[in-house]
């Protein structure tokens, strides 16, 4: 395999280099000697002109497909959750909303008996998104005696309205504004599209935040930047509308179950909807990371990842993977849907539904060496959590677990029909956190959630999750 990656570099060097004239480079500089040896370095054999030939005609993963994993994939599980059909989350990144939304539905499903449920991801968007705007406002107003250079002032001004976010934000969203049934408040062009709204808000933020220094530094007083504060939400509110719709405050209702039979209307405000028909307490649910840069069994938050300003940044307890899988193992098994994030664009077969460590031998393919730790990963920005999804089910033999069941939300054109197989070494080498009820975490792990967390800075690796 090193004949065809010295093949590869000297096909082009072969031809840039020919008859060029020798340069002087400064200290560290390319040289032209360097670029000599490269070029006598390659010895290409029949072998490596036709793996020439194939990456410069085709898709570089369809060449890379590891044939032996691919042979030894099945999609039998012996254990799956009955969930509802498969969501879509569009052009946007609401994953985290989608994903802990879908882990309700079933436990909707079952108390109320009924065929299928979806609930209003808009409308929880929409307060997400006037949220963020005001925690973006308020930062800058809290920041207002720093330089424009700052290190959180900066990261604050790049993403200032991103879609991303946490399982903690919908605890936060539903615990203050509640919650409806899809239909109530349905998707939109925007909601499902979210880069122009996002680019045209992002702008008035921005604008708001040059206002709001502008006046500091002028001697006005906080109240008065807080009263231009408000003006601003309110002509961001309006845009959220025009893009959104204008989420209810009360609404009328009814259901189907199983059996066909029609419920009668009832009406509902949100907060009275989610308390009377849904009645989950999100308070139970912790996080349980996997963040090989830390040491474990602390308790760490995230500075600046918040999406209300008035409520906690993202924290959680940092253990060894085997923990975090001990615990999806036994939700699971007790019919209990585990909300999960990952960095879901590694050694994943989409049009397959497969998500396998090695599923693509890029090495082989360029005959080179490319692997990394999960903690090189995470250090050098190689890999991070970057999408939430739903395990719904597991296939084990002799009670540990070979693969994993992943309900996702891009729609059912995706993956499997919607549906992914994640093999149980993608788990080990992607899988960052899992969303767990207290029932299921030994009592030494909840106890440590009690310590006062390390701050983690908000442009650390494992913290970029709010970023996108």
């Amino acid at each position: 395999m090193k004949a065809i990656s010295r093949f590869l570099a000297i096909g082009v060097l072969l031809v840039l280099t020919a008859g060029l004239p020798v340069w002087a480079a400064g200290e560290g500089g390319l040289t032209s000697d360097a670029i000599a040896e490269f070029r006598t370095a390659f010895h290409p054999d029949i072998r490596g002109r036709a793996v020439y030939n194939a990456v410069t005609n085709n898709d570089i993963n369809n060449l890379a497909l590891n044939r032996d994993v691919l042979n030894c994939h099945n999609d039998h599980f012996n254990f799956k959750i009955d969930v509802g059909g498969i969501t879509d989350q569009k052009s946007s990144g609401r994953c985290w909303l989608f994903a802990s939304l879908n882990a309700l539905r079933p436990i909707v499903m079952k108390k109320h008996n009924l065929k299928d449920f979806e609930f209003s991801q808009n409308y929880l968007a929409f307060w997400d998104k006037l949220e963020k705007a005001n925690s973006f406002l308020e930062y800058v107003i809290e920041f207002r005696d720093r330089d424009v250079q700052d290190r959180e002032l900066q990261l604050l001004l790049e993403h200032p309205f991103g879609d991303g976010g946490y399982w903690s934000y919908v605890t936060a969203l539903i615990d203050k504004y509640g919650a409806m049934p899809k239909e109530i408040m349905p998707e939109t062009n925007s909601s499902g599209k979210t880069g122009t709204m996002n680019r045209v808000i992002s702008n008035k933020l921005r604008q708001g935040a040059a206002t709001l220094r502008a006046m500091h530094t002028d001697g006005k007083s906080i109240a008065e930047l807080r009263t231009a504060k408000e003006r601003i939400l309110g002509e961001i509110y309006g845009m959220l509308v025009m893009n959104l719709g204008q989420p209810p405050t009360d609404f009328v209702w009814r259901y189907e179950s199983k059996d066909s039979s029609i419920s009668e209307k009832k009406a509902y405000t949100p907060r009275g909807f989610y308390k009377e028909f849904v009645a989950i307490d999100l308070s139970e649910y912790v996080t349980i990371f996997n963040n090989p840069l830390k040491p474990y069994g602390e308790h760490y938050s995230c500075a600046l990842s918040r999406d209300m300003y008035d409520a906690e940044d993202f924290h959680y307890v940092n253990m060894e993977m085997s923990v975090l899988k001990e615990l999806a193992l036994k939700a699971l098994l007790d019919s209990q849907v585990v909300v999960f994030s990952c960095d879901v664009g590694k050694d994943q077969v989409r049009g397959k539904g497969i998500m396998a460590a090695n599923i693509y031998d890029y090495g082989s393919l360029f005959g080179c060496n490319l692997e990394m730790s999960k903690e090189d990963r995470a250090r050098y920005f190689e890999s991070s959590s970057d999408h939430m999804m739903a395990l719904i089910g597991v296939d084990t033999v002799d009670g540990k677990p070979v693969k994993w069941l992943v309900e996702n939300s891009w729609g059912d054109d995706d993956g499997a029909k919607g549906y992914f197989t994640m093999y149980d070494d993608w788990f080990d080498m992607y899988v960052f956190d899992v969303v767990i009820h207290r029932q299921y975490v030994p009592e030494k792990i909840l106890k440590i959630f009690d310590r006062e967390p390390e701050v983690i800075p908000a442009w650390d690796p494992m913290s970029r999750l709010l970023r996108k």
